[in-house]
């Protein structure tokens, strides 16, 4: 109670409503191999679209990673992906020379400064050849974006329809730079405008004839090759205007020179319009109009580190009594991406990119893709799951144990699995599936394993964790073509021994996973799936309940506060047919008066786990005409 100095009321509230809440139990986590996106970061992706979006198409190299990713969203909308990347892989940079910045974090700590010289302007986002499909405009002044060169005349005797080089009477190459469009003449006698191909001296190459014969003497005009694709030109914004500064504006185009990303050459992919030169400029809701912000912020494909070779000394001052000038005036800027690399990951690298869903405190996860891994790798994420015990990871025979190895399948699908160890916190299947890649218009063999895990994550949300996903009801796979190994009886009986999950193919109805245990050698109860996937969500959730025990007195009131929280929460996972029953014991007989000297709080929770069918025995009888039912019912058989 609180010590009064005078008369008065104190109120305060104490919450005796602590309830058990249930967890995630369908969230994915995969590491591999992808060609765009951040590298060493743990993403959320939500669909195979956003797949697509993140980290690109899927090709020869990576499609076993990428469909595994893409297989395990055919079931779920809850996957964390990790682009692994190796020592070779850079982004594309404008001076040609690549640069490793694996995710904004090592852009923001390693490259934002404009220490980078060596690299250029800017470099693609992410690392990996696509980047090597961009290229940039930058149009930094009013004159640059238009300008009609009064000054100088072209000098041919004529320039007719068929022409496509002008002769100046003096060097344009102040004005004028490769891609720059012009047009000659005035008025109804202009012609139209085309495109600079390449310019020497005095002469002016473009890359399609004009349209109209003009005589010797007319004026040349140019312009931005993306001038038609902006309602104005740069100029001076009101932020430096108000400061009495002058001519801050730039307009940015970064396009597809390559047509990786869009699937058609020079298409625009980003347009940044009125973007600023000064440091502290701002847009009218107050954010960051300096052009090196906005490309970060807003652009996909690049990220800003370093000024220009066209920017003047005052690029990045700020606006105050400031004018931008560039270092050679009306000169517009334009540059392709290169040296960009996919690099090979190793496995080592794919091993480092799953350590990222090591800490069950910072990622919540709960279903791991093993995907194409090594059996290395394999044995790295048993030991990651066990090392989590909130989490199943999900392994697949290796490709060479079932694809083109007619006759030799179960035994070396069953060495591979000797190779393994015991866990409960593993599951393994049988093999790969052949599926269509309409990315590529091909067809693909990959791993089961995903499937496996989705189907788990189907389960969850149409059932609940502790139901097995095996069967016709609940463990049918998609997108199957065929099975690389199609197991018979006798092949299922030899493995499901040993732990490995059959998945066959019946005809009529479909791929479906035939099994439901874990890989644990001993008998015991977690040697089943659901059985496994119930502790886990039994454990993980009372434990993070058990949290609001932590640090209050331990008496009959915080025992009883105790139990009464979590047996409700038993009572209800029994009616959703998850155990068969259970007890709570948190009372002085498991509280001794040692444990409470200690600081220490014991509860022991006893559970009947429901236990899903395995093997039906059917018994047909078959009774003489005159004998009644009840005289042969009972009767040993």
């Amino acid at each position: 109670m609180a010590n009064f100095l005078s008369p008065g009321v104190n109120v305060t509230e104490v919450d005796l409503t602590a309830s058990i809440q249930s967890g995630a139990t369908s969230t994915g986590a995969f590491a591999g191999i992808f060609n765009w996106g951040p590298g060493n970061q743990i993403v959320s992706i939500s669909n195979e679209t956003n797949l697509l979006n993140t980290f690109g198409k899927p090709d020869s190299n990576n499609f076993t990673h990428w469909f595994s990713a893409a297989n395990f969203l055919a079931y779920s909308n809850d996957l964390r992906v990790v682009r692994a990347l190796g020592t070779d892989s850079l982004n594309a940079t404008v001076d040609g020379s690549g640069l490793l910045i694996e995710n904004e974090l090592d852009y923001l700590e390693n490259h934002s400064d404009g220490t980078d010289a060596v690299s250029g302007p800017f470099a693609a986002k992410y690392a990996g050849g696509l980047g090597n499909s961009l290229a940039i405009s930058l149009c930094p002044s009013s004159n640059a974006f238009s300008q009609n060169v009064t000054s100088i005349a072209q000098t041919s005797s004529s320039i007719t329809t068929s022409n496509t080089t002008v002769l100046t009477s003096a060097d344009l190459r102040s004005y004028i730079v490769v891609g720059d469009l012009i047009s000659i003449g005035t008025g109804n006698n202009q012609t139209a405008y085309v495109e600079v191909s390449s310019i020497s001296n005095t002469r002016i190459n473009v890359s399609t004839a004009f349209n109209k014969t003009i005589s010797s003497g007319a004026a040349i005009n140019r312009r931005w090759k993306y001038y038609s694709s902006f309602t104005d030109a740069p100029a001076t914004s009101t932020y430096t205007n108000n400061l009495n500064g002058a001519d801050d504006e730039l307009h940015m185009v970064v396009y597809d020179a390559d047509g990786l990303f869009s699937g058609a050459k020079n298409t625009i992919l980003e347009k940044f319009a009125f973007m600023s030169k000064a440091r502290d400029a701002k847009t009218n809701d107050g954010s960051s109009n300096y052009y090196k912000d906005v490309v970060n912020n807003r652009s996909k494909y690049l990220w800003w580190i370093n000024h220009p070779s066209l920017s003047g000394t005052s690029w990045g001052n700020t606006a105050t009594n400031q004018t931008y000038t560039e270092s050679t005036a009306n000169i517009n800027y334009y540059t392709d991406l290169g040296a960009g690399a996919d690099g090979n990951p190793t496995a080592g690298n794919i091993q480092t990119a799953y350590d990222l869903f090591a800490n069950p405190d910072s990622v919540d996860v709960s279903l791991l893709i093993s995907g194409d891994a090594t059996l290395a790798t394999q044995i790295a994420l048993t030991s990651l799951a066990e090392t989590r015990k909130d989490a199943l990871v999900f392994l697949s025979p290796l490709r060479v144990n079932v694809i083109d190895n007619t006759g030799s399948e179960l035994t070396d699908v069953l060495s591979h699995r000797n190779s393994l160890t015991s866990s409960s916190y593993a599951v393994m299947d049988s093999g790969w599936k052949y599926q269509y890649d309409k990315y590529n218009d091909t067809y693909r063999w990959v791993p089961l394993n995903a499937d496996v895990a989705g189907i788990n994550a189907r389960t969850d949300l149409e059932r609940d964790p502790w139901f097995s996903p095996a069967g016709s009801s609940r463990g049918i796979l998609k997108n199957v073509i065929k099975l690389a190994w199609n197991p018979t009886k006798t092949d299922r009986d030899s493995l499901y021994v040993k732990g490995i999950n059959p998945i066959v193919t019946f005809p009529g109805e479909g791929s479906m996973l035939y099994g439901d245990k874990t890989m644990l050698s001993r008998p015991s109860a977690f040697d089943h799936i659901n059985v496994r996937r119930l502790f886990i969500v039994l454990e993980q959730d009372i434990a993070k309940a058990a949290r609001t025990v932590l640090f209050e007195i331990n008496d009959e009131i915080t025992r009883n506060a105790f139990t009464s929280m979590v047996e409700p929460y038993l009572r209800d996972i029994k009616g959703r047919r998850g155990i068969t029953d259970y007890r709570v014991v948190a009372d002085t007989s498991v509280n001794t008066p040692e444990v409470i000297d200690r600081n220490e709080f014991v509860a022991n929770i006893y559970i009947k786990p429901a236990r899903s069918i395995n093997y039906i025995q059917l018994n047909f009888v078959s009774t003489r005409t005159g004998v009644t039912f009840d005289e042969v019912i009972g009767t040993n058989i």
